[in-house]
């Protein structure tokens, strides 16, 4: 294929410069101040456009998008939605995941997504409890050269053999809720082994609660030292340890990051769930960041559910993510971006990508002026480019009268 020169676009750090992607290599080749590099077949003008690193979704449920007014979820808690979900999950069949979940990957991608991470529930009532992961499986055969998908595995409590058998399927992580199991220590032991017996991740639903007194973070921090496990550990939500002492919150914080593992927060699903029994002085629902940042733990930020029972609205946009992390997080816009785009691929476990000589040629162009502006005001036009293809386009039009 031929290269592809982006010229005129501003980078990170407020430096205007062309930029040529080579979609054969699937880098970047070259970045130079304008007028430098010699034309090009393919050239794109980008003058007035803020030319980042693609965004990652490191924390989807592809199975569950788009069923709200499916399931006719009431609005609740936790285990609210927990209980709407299994209700409908029973007249969920493989082509009805494969549907939703393409659509709202068309939607991410347009957003600027070019690799997803997402778990998926084994669906032990109303028939193959694995066809929601054969419906993603497929999926993810037929999204090659758009964007990445990676597949987690979710259970409580499930029968060893499922395991297996998802994971032989071709499922890249396992995951586990170990605050929904009866035992939360030896689930965690347990989810370990198998995921080393198979030489995958694990991605953990931690401690998806405001009770302090949770531990699931913890327990992984001691399992993974104690096992040895060495092939990629993330804990999402972490919502507990928002909850805690902030001196508390600091050592469990340099736990975490000497266990080398990656924190998910998830900012629009807990905003929502969490802190419905205290309608006073309600808490965010949010994990420690700061702390977790300043004990250099690598820190994404995923927008989790998309208008199902866990969350009736979303639109699958990192950048929405990103805002809401500035305006209940706390970070400045710099750190929230960074925890949708670089890293969020860290803690997938992607290459480096952006606007970058060498790196992966995953771009997001969105026309703004600043970082602060791309979360401030939505900045619908935008621009992505996976592996130096250009894969998405979207344009608006707007009459004022």
């Amino acid at each position: 294929m031929p290269t592809l020169l982006l010229r005129g676009a501003q980078v990170p750090g407020g430096a205007v410069r062309d930029v040529l992607l080579d979609p054969g290599s699937g880098r970047v080749a070259q970045v130079a101040p304008p007028g430098v590099l010699p034309p090009a077949a393919d050239e794109l003008d980008l003058s007035g456009w803020l030319l980042l690193p693609a965004g990652a979704e490191p924390h989807a449920h592809l199975d569950k998008a788009l069923t709200w007014d499916l399931a006719g979820a009431p609005s609740g808690d936790l285990h609210a939605a927990i209980d709407a979900w299994r209700a409908y999950a029973v007249r969920v069949t493989e082509d009805d995941v494969f549907r939703r979940a393409a659509t709202t990957v068309d939607e991410l991608c347009a957003n600027g997504v070019t690799a997803i991470r997402t778990h998926v529930d084994l669906l032990t009532a109303g028939g193959d409890p694995l066809r929601g992961l054969r419906a993603l499986l497929r999926l993810r055969r037929q999204l090659r050269g758009r964007v990445r998908l990676q597949i987690a595995v979710l259970h409580v409590d499930a029968p060893e053999d499922l395991l297996h058998e998802a994971l032989d399927l071709g499922a890249d992580l396992l995951g586990d809720c170990p605050h929904l199991s009866t035992d939360p220590a030896a689930s965690v032991r347990r989810t370990l082994r198998i995921a080393a017996e198979h030489h995958v991740g694990v991605d953990l639903h931690a401690d998806e609660t405001l009770d302090p007194g949770a531990g699931d973070l913890r327990l992984l921090a001691r399992a993974v030292r104690e096992q040895g496990f060495a092939l990629g550990v993330t804990a999402s939500h972490c919502v507990s340890l928002g909850a805690v002492a902030p001196d508390e919150a600091a050592r469990t914080a340099k736990e975490v990051a000497a266990a080398g593992i990656g924190v998910v927060t998830l900012p629009l699903t807990n905003l929502y769930l969490q802190g419905r029994g205290r309608p006073s002085s309600t808490p965010r629902g949010l994990t420690a960041v700061r702390a977790l940042l300043d004990a250099g733990v690598p820190v994404a930020a995923g927008g989790d559910n998309v208008r199902d029972p866990f969350n009736p609205v979303g639109r699958a946009d990192p950048l929405e993510t990103a805002s809401l992390l500035v305006t209940a997080g706390h970070l400045t816009p710099g750190e929230a971006l960074h925890a949708v785009t670089a890293g969020a691929r860290a803690v997938v476990g992607l290459p480096v990508a952006g606007p970058y000589e060498g790196a992966v040629a995953d771009l997001l162009a969105v026309r703004a002026r600043s970082v602060s502006e791309v979360l401030g005001a939505s900045c619908p036009e935008r621009l992505v480019f996976a592996g130096g293809r250009l894969v998405s386009r979207t344009s608006v039009v707007r009459e004022l009268f």
